[in-house]
């Protein structure tokens, strides 16, 4: 993997760890992520273990526990053990809900545990040391001005959001920003696929029975976009002009690759993130150096003139 510093954009704060790791030190480092319950949740799950290994080989010494939660109450139970049972001083988490998560990871924090938050971030900053997440105003801005451009700015348009974080508002309140500065442009609803291509052909096929014109569909996942676009099909609706997803799985950016009518363009959000949260943060607590507060990975438009570069195959996402 090419040099962290090369590939992200971090931001100027810095913290200190809680406590300097000498190199004789022993880290013992939890992570904490959903089950592979959609694909870009498997893919998280994938860089997870193989990090897991290679920072075990990096960093003779140290110990890496991963962990998946089927659940938002199962996760916090998780956390707990990784804290009692298994000694961590270090967790790395990518929280299954916010707000659930938020006392838990806070109380652990609080014993002395390095907490570093991936991706969908705790409703209380306090309750974490750093943050390594992908761009989502970002995800939802780019999507947006994309939809808009394809449109002309003019369409009635429906949304799919995710399952209810903080993540998931920052890319709607984003995404809809850049709607309202298109006054030809009309939101008529939006529910939440929570992620899941069958959450959102149910949420979809809703949204076909009720209105009878929809331009575009910001599904806000390419798994969600599956789903929206088997409704459509089942429907047999030739009004949808667009469909976009994110997060740049493979099936999507082939669809973009080989010219899709109305899948044309995606919007990165890679779960290797893990893998980089993992690595900084292993980094910084075995060395006793500063890791960066926040560390923001750019969200970018996929289109047909660029899918080449984005797509991997042999991926499993």
């Amino acid at each position: 993997m090419k040099s962290i510093v090369r590939k992200l954009l971090v931001s100027c704060a810095v913290v200190a760890s809680t406590a300097a790791f000498a190199q004789a030190d022993k880290v013992v480092m939890g992570v904490s992520i959903p089950a592979a319950t959609h694909g870009w949740a498997g893919g998280v799950v994938y860089w997870a273990n193989r990090t897991q290994g290679e920072l075990e080989k990096q960093y003779p010494g140290i110990k890496v526990v991963v962990k998946t939660a089927g659940s938002a109450a199962e996760q916090a139970n998780q956390i707990q053990d990784l804290q009692t049972v298994n000694k961590i001083n270090t967790l790395v988490i990518l929280p299954f809900e916010s707000a659930p998560l938020t006392q838990p990871v806070a109380q652990i924090k609080n014993k002395g545990v390095f907490i570093t938050v991936v991706d969908r971030g705790l409703t209380d900053t306090s309750a974490q040391n750093a943050y390594v997440a992908g761009d989502n105003p970002g995800f939802g801005k780019v999507a947006a001005e994309y939809m808009a451009k394809a449109l002309g700015g003019k369409g009635d348009l429906v949304i799919l959001r995710g399952i209810p974080t903080v993540i998931d508002n920052q890319r709607v309140d984003a995404f809809n920003e850049v709607i309202k500065a298109n006054p030809g442009m009309k939101v008529l609803d939006a529910k939440h696929g929570n992620w899941n291509r069958d959450d959102a052909f149910k949420v979809m096929q809703d949204y076909l029975t009720r209105f009878k014109k929809i331009d575009a569909v910001w599904a806000s996942d390419d798994d969600m976009a599956v789903g929206v676009q088997k409704a459509i099909e089942q429907a047999k609706r030739s009004d949808v002009k667009l469909v976009i997803g994110g997060a740049g799985a493979k099936g999507y950016i082939k669809k973009v690759m080989d010219g899709d009518p109305i899948v044309t363009a995606d919007v990165t959000y890679s779960p290797s993130m893990i893998a980089d949260a993992m690595k900084l943060t292993a980094d910084s607590r075995v060395k006793g150096t500063a890791m960066p507060a926040t560390t923001i990975i750019p969200s970018l438009l996929i289109t047909k003139e660029n899918a080449a570069k984005y797509y991997f195959p042999d991926s499993p996402f």
